[in-house]
């Protein structure tokens, strides 16, 4: 038993797995009679006082706000590493995914706009089909990993990291409620002493984490969410430090495991639980359901391979060698699995008590266009490697 889990968690696909069945564990508890159970689960308070600051929140609430704010400094870090070591180390490395990525948010925003464009109350929601979930993508491409050029699996890597720094731009912009001037204050001097932790390079996680841990409760006091606290904190673990050991590479190596394997799992049991008790074949392909759908579906593989085609006839990048446009189509689709982030979003979008039901159809529509996307991916990147 021992060594047949030890087996599954060095599996590429295991991170992939281990969300899809959390996020179907959630819709049966939505589902059958453990519903009442599942939801009181979620809305347990849980408070964190010191002196008279205090933090109160439902559990839900310290998942998407506590659990993924770590799930973002990990992220941070990925984009760190990528920029200055990796696959966007130099500008003819990162312009084809970065081209990819700007048609793979552009191009799913504009369908659910002409979708819902007469639903005012659901403009809101634009942002939900931008994302793409890196691990769910990269678990479908694990499944295929013998036959799959490695060129291949490099840029989608690229091109979602590119996507998620999109997206929290997307959240920063966009997302951020009335600002508390004194609690942005004292995220700045968090900032500030991070940073200065940065420059003079100190190795040590210790002190990153209780300046990382103030900056994350002034954010989440301010008004910006707070995960874009775990952005900052990610990139400001240095890549070498005084005696020439990489803090980043080794913090960014303990974290991995716990994000791919606790937080994000977590993550899909307490959004995916989609109650379907309301729901009926009319509502389903309602005006926000199907402009998430469509946009996952049909608006990220057209925005990511329109995009990177006029890009390479152009002249502006070229394709990666030993990749050709079947397979960057075949992973074009595979970018609709929207999944953690665009979840992530929704809650964004729709966050107060009277959008509940928006919130429902929105993670409706997430689920049909990130289903249809792995199934249709799986078998275009099947059938477009074998040769490879």
């Amino acid at each position: 038993m021992l060594k047949s889990l030890q087996h599954f968690f060095k599996m590429e696909s295991a991170s992939g797995i281990l969300l899809l069945t959390f996020a179907v564990l959630a819709m049966i508890f939505a589902n059958t009679g453990l519903q009442s159970t599942y939801f009181d689960f979620l809305d347990i308070p849980v408070a964190i006082q010191f002196g008279s600051f205090i933090i109160h929140k439902t559990l839900i609430h310290w998942i998407n706000d506590g659990f993924m704010a770590v799930f973002f400094v990990l992220v941070g870090m990925e984009v760190k590493r990528e920029i200055f070591e990796g696959s966007l180390s130099s500008v003819q490395k990162a312009v084809f995914p970065a081209i990819a990525a700007l048609g793979g948010m552009l191009i799913p925003a504009g369908v659910y706009w002409l979708i819902t464009q007469n639903n005012p109350e659901l403009h809101n929601g634009w942002a939900i089909p931008m994302a793409t979930d890196i691990a769910f993508a990269l678990g479908i491409v694990a499944l295929l990993s013998k036959q799959v050029p490695t060129a291949l699996k490099v840029f989608l890597l690229a091109l979602a990291i590119i996507d998620d720094l999109g997206a929290i731009i997307v959240i920063a912009l966009f997302f951020s409620e009335e600002l508390s001037m004194q609690a942005l204050m004292f995220a700045a001097v968090a900032i500030v002493g991070l940073f200065t932790l940065n420059r003079f390079k100190i190795g040590h996680i210790a002190p990153y984490f209780v300046i990382g841990s103030i900056l994350w409760a002034s954010v989440l006091k301010s008004g910006v969410h707070a995960t874009l606290a775990g952005v900052i904190i990610g990139f400001s673990i240095p890549l070498k430090d005084r005696t020439g050991e990489s803090p980043l590479h080794q913090f960014e190596h303990a974290l991995a495991p716990w994000s791919a394997f606790f937080i994000s799992p977590l993550f899909a049991f307490g959004n995916a639980g989609v109650s379907l008790g309301n729901i009926n074949a009319e509502t389903a392909i309602s005006a926000l359901p199907l402009g998430i759908a469509l946009g996952l579906f049909l608006g990220k593989p057209l925005g990511v391979f329109s995009f990177c085609y006029i890009a390479v006839k152009l002249g502006v990048a070229k394709l990666p060698d030993g990749i050709n446009f079947k397979q960057i189509f075949a992973i074009a689709v595979l970018c609709g699995i929207g999944f953690t982030m665009s979840m992530f979003l929704s809650g964004l979008a729709f966050s107060g008590e009277s959008d509940s039901a928006m919130t429902t159809l929105s993670r409706l529509g997430i689920l049909m266009g990130s289903c249809f996307s792995a199934i249709l991916g799986y078998m275009l990147l099947k059938a477009t490697t074998k040769q490879a």
